[in-house]
């Protein structure tokens, strides 16, 4: 299951049964997720660009998922007495696919939100699976070699072209922050041991945009094994540095 992407380097779990699940009652499913990612692709300049808001590549694959009938559902979970409404709980999944009577997968992409946005997704799965919502909870984030390997991207970046001041950012539409730029320009200037222009920016900007804080598969994975969504049955798919795209 999911052969295509394990060969492209994608890390994929399954929990609690999810495989035997997805295998037997939903394969359209696991189909589905399997073209959308195995054709993805991260150019190098999306990675560098600057600005807020969802990245670029991110749209992307939610556009295509959309295209496979993945859509944004808002679940409203209410209690009654006699008929009364007393209580109600909503929670809003940003792709859910719904096969006839089989039932419902839930699948949410964490690119690059702060760690917390996993606590969310996998409690939210757990009261969905435990109200008979969803069959299956999916989180696609950042596997470990892309998180680990972004150091050395951006060092590559600089070097092809050739970047080495503050000068040559803004044509790729990044701007450091005074903060940003008074450490860069620290690290360079210092008397032991000063570093290059590349390794300078490239400390700096890594661990502000893509830190230890941010979604990647050790924090989810750190959480699942807790125990945090259990007993929802999980598929975890880590995106892996072969998605970055230089030329």
């Amino acid at each position: 299951m999911l052969e295509k992407l394990v060969e492209q380097g994608f890390e994929i779990e399954f929990h609690s049964h999810a495989r035997a699940i997805l295998g037997v009652d939903f394969p359209q499913a696991v189909e589905e997720i399997e073209d959308a990612l195995s054709d993805f692709s991260i150019p190098i300049d999306e990675i560098m660009s600057g600005g807020g808001g969802e990245a670029q590549g991110t749209q992307r694959l939610r556009r295509s998922l959309a295209k496979r009938g993945w859509a944004k559902t808002n679940f409203v979970v209410e209690r009654r007495i006699n008929n009364v409404p007393r209580e109600s709980q909503s929670h809003e999944v940003d792709h859910v696919r719904e096969f006839a009577d089989l039932g419902r997968i839930a699948l949410e992409i964490e690119w690059n939100n702060k760690d917390p946005f996993f606590d969310r997704d996998l409690e939210n799965y757990k009261r969905l699976h435990a109200d008979g919502a969803i069959s299956v909870g999916v989180i696609i984030t950042k596997g470990r070699s892309l998180h680990e390997g972004l150091r050395g991207a951006v060092t590559r970046f600089l070097e092809e072209r050739e970047i080495k001041g503050f000068d040559c950012l803004s044509d790729w539409g990044y701007l450091p922050t005074p903060r940003q730029r008074s450490l860069i320009e620290t690290r360079m200037g210092r008397a032991a041991n000063p570093m290059s222009f590349s390794e300078a920016f490239t400390g700096i900007y890594v661990s502000d945009k893509f830190g230890e804080a941010t979604t990647h598969w050790r924090k989810l994975e750190d959480r699942v094994h807790r125990g945090v969504g259990n007993p929802c049955p999980l598929l975890l798919i880590g995106l892996p540095l072969s998605l970055i795209q230089f030329d």
